[in-house]
């Protein structure tokens, strides 16, 4: 025959119990005692202080670079405007690396806007598009039809900042800073738009194959374009000269048209 507990052991029993967690005598399910025990001293402080739990945080809302690229385009009234816009825009991750904002050369108001595709060291080093010697062949060119930066180009680029180890702009880069080329054109207002790269045809005219784009007149937010080989790819490539001076003719034909 068992002996029954005597009050004092049961009483041991129970306490012993209790000190391990087994409070209820029936749950609809088990309990984690030891994440309750975690909880006890936060809930002890909130009760002593008489403070709730602070809230979750709030996840961050996401950023549109190119819908806030649009805003500052837009709110840019002025070449000069636009240029501080594209300072203070902070979505671009190429400004990080880049020594200098590389906005425009040349003469605003020009009936030739030369859009190239982003600068190289040079180019990131002086703040100008074209200075290397790539920039040094693209003045021959244009005074081998009568035109010059000092005069009657206005120069800039698709990407203001200089990519790492002057790598392809990255097509998530070209679409942020479009919105800011476009308002670009628009206030500069030149009667023709020069696309030297395949890089500026992707972001003017939304293709690539500059061998097959060059030296046909496209149109693009209201102005005759005509695609280039760039000056860069002509110091590679010099049997492609004979091309390239073809469409300078071409381009110069048109530019007497349009008078």
């Amino acid at each position: 025959m068992e002996s029954e507990l005597d009050y004092w052991s049961a009483k041991a029993l129970l306490e012993w119990q209790v000190e391990l967690g087994a409070t209820e005598a029936l749950l609809d399910a088990p309990v984690d005692r030891y994440a309750l025990e975690d909880q006890k001293p936060k809930a002890a402080a909130r009760a002593a202080t008489g403070t709730e739990a602070p809230p979750a945080p709030v996840k961050p809302k996401e950023v549109d670079p190119v819908a806030e690229a649009t805003k500052a385009a837009r709110s840019a009234d002025a070449l000069p405007s636009l240029r501080a816009a594209m300072e203070q825009f902070e979505h671009c991750d190429l400004k990080r690396g880049a020594r200098n904002l590389v906005f425009s050369d040349g003469q605003a108001g020009a009936r030739v806007m030369i859009i190239g595709e982003a600068p190289g060291r040079e180019e990131d080093l002086q703040g100008k598009p074209f200075v290397g010697r790539a920039g040094q062949l693209l003045d021959k060119m244009l005074a081998a039809i009568d035109l010059s930066r000092e005069q009657n180009v206005y120069i800039t680029n698709v990407l203001p900042w200089r990519p790492p180890q002057n790598r392809d702009p990255l097509p998530a880069e070209i679409a942020m800073l479009v919105p800011f080329l476009e308002r670009h054109v628009a206030l500069a207002q030149p009667d023709v738009l020069v696309l030297m790269g395949n890089i500026s045809c992707q972001a003017v005219l939304g293709k690539r194959g500059i061998t097959r784009l060059r030296g046909q007149w496209a149109e693009a937010w209201g102005k005759p374009v005509i695609p280039m080989f760039h000056p860069a790819y002509l110091l590679r490539q010099a049997h492609a000269k004979r091309q390239a001076w073809a469409d300078l003719l071409e381009l110069k034909a048109r530019l007497s048209a349009l008078n």
